[in-house]
């Protein structure tokens, strides 16, 4: 199982992922925006192999991200900072950055098996899937109205009424 290490900002998201090996395969940095959503699971997609997301555990800048994944259906552990410190100091490069801390936090995933899993609470779910039909059916019913509007009154067509 590969397992992509993130190391989270507010402005940007650091993903390396390593194999069973801990071997690096591949790295990106996105924006922690909506642009940078579509470009983490295509590139997530690429490996072809089941993955497990390891998010470095600073809830107040990584919860977005914990959304999109969960409800995306994808595998997350949380890295308490504490473990990365280990993991950091096998890393042959000297510093501190992203692309470190993202690889420090995968490998410590890794080496340790017992980490919390997150996942979404069943009721929150159950409402979560709720809202969001709501939201589709008050859409369609905009849409509806606006279509009705439009065929009702001759006035909106133009070269039409008076």
């Amino acid at each position: 199982m590969l397992v992509i290490g993130v190391d989270p900002h507010n402005d940007s998201h650091t993903l390396v992922a390593v194999d069973v090996a801990g071997r690096k395969r591949g790295q990106l940095t996105v924006p922690a925006r909506q642009e940078g959503r579509l470009r983490r699971v295509t590139w997530a997609r690429r490996f072809d192999e089941p993955v497990r997301w390891a998010l470095e555990d600073c809830r107040h800048v990584v919860g977005g991200l914990l959304r999109d994944l969960l409800a995306g259906g994808q595998s997350v552990v949380a890295v308490p900072p504490k473990l990365m410190a280990r993991a950091r100091v096998s890393v042959r490069q000297r510093g501190k950055s992203d692309p470190i801390d993202a690889l420090a936090v995968a490998r410590a995933a890794q080496r340790e098996p017992g980490l919390p899993a997150a996942r979404l609470d069943e009721e929150a779910l159950e409402v979560r899937l709720l809202v969001d039909h709501r939201r589709t059916l008050i859409a369609e019913h905009t849409r509806t109205i606006n279509r009705w509007r439009w065929h009702c009154h001759p006035d909106l067509v133009p070269g039409q009424g008076s």
